[in-house]
This record gives structure tokens, sequence and C-alpha cells, in this order.
């Protein structure tokens, strides 16, 4: 694995989430298009805390996001009221250090070993490499999906 070629993948599709929010309301942020179960918001919170357990916990490192945030967007959930602006601000503020604090930990070796696990794709990551991969691809179907529901709010 190319780890400077995931990273820059990661850090385009992060921007390329940034620039498909950065226009709306906070209200278009919080709409639930028809057929859909989350908002624009969820997906975004989604995709950071989604990044925390595959890269993080399940490398044995601790995750650089709040537990209590990352449950608030783990799989399965969907948003129970409206997010305000400062939570949608303060996710912002997250994936500015993120991705950031993740290439350095990587360049310091910080992961420890990692923990099998299937993934709701049926695909099962057997390394910290895997999850990188694979995180990639989730946040590239996320961002397809928050694009087609900025064109429903």
């Amino acid at each position: 694995m190319n780890f400077d070629f995931q990273i820059e993948s990661l850090k385009q599709v992060r921007n390329n989430i940034q620039k498909t929010l950065a226009d709306l309301s906070i209200d278009q942020l919080n709409k639930i298009p028809e057929g859909y179960n989350n908002n624009l918001i969820w997906h975004y919170g989604h995709v950071l805390s989604t990044q925390q357990r595959l890269c993080y916990s399940l490398a044995g490192a601790p995750m650089r996001m709040d537990e209590a945030l990352v449950n608030l967007y783990k799989i399965g959930t969907k948003p129970e009221r409206m997010f305000t602006m400062e939570e949608y601000q303060q996710l912002q503020e997250l994936d500015a250090k993120l991705v950031p604090q993740f290439e350095k930990d990587f360049k310091n070796q910080i992961f420890t070993g990692f923990r099998a696990y299937t993934t709701s794709f049926g695909i099962t990551l057997e390394s910290l490499k895997d999850a990188i991969s694979f995180n990639n691809v989730h946040e590239g179907i996320h961002l397809g999906n928050m694009m087609s529901m900025k064109r429903l709010v």
C-alpha cells in the first residue's frame, strides 16, 4: 500500500465533502429527503467517526474523536433531532485536525495491531492497510450520497 497516495485520496474526498456542503444553510444540512434515513450533517459525522473506528479503534490506538461523538454517527444510527450550527462547525474543526493527525500517527507508528473486522459490505479487513483502503472507498460512497442529497434539499 502506498500510504502517501491513500492519505492524499482521503484529503481529496474530504475537500470534496466540504465543497459539497459549503453553501448550504443549517436547515438544508438537517433536511432528510424523502427516501433517505439521514441528513447531510449525519453523513459528514459518519465519515469522520467511521475513519476513527476503522483506523484507530481496530488498530489498538486511542481515537482522536470523542467516543460519544463517534457513537452519535456510527453505522445504524440516524438523526434523532436537528443538529445545530455549532455542532456542524465542530465537525468541520475536527475534520481539519483528524487527517493531519492520522498522517502523523501513522508515521509515528502508534498503531499496535489490528483486530479483524467484517464490514457491512461483507469485506473482512485484516490489517490497518485494509482499513485505510476500505475507508477511502466508504468515504467516496458517502460523498456520492451527499452529492445526490444536496440536489434534494
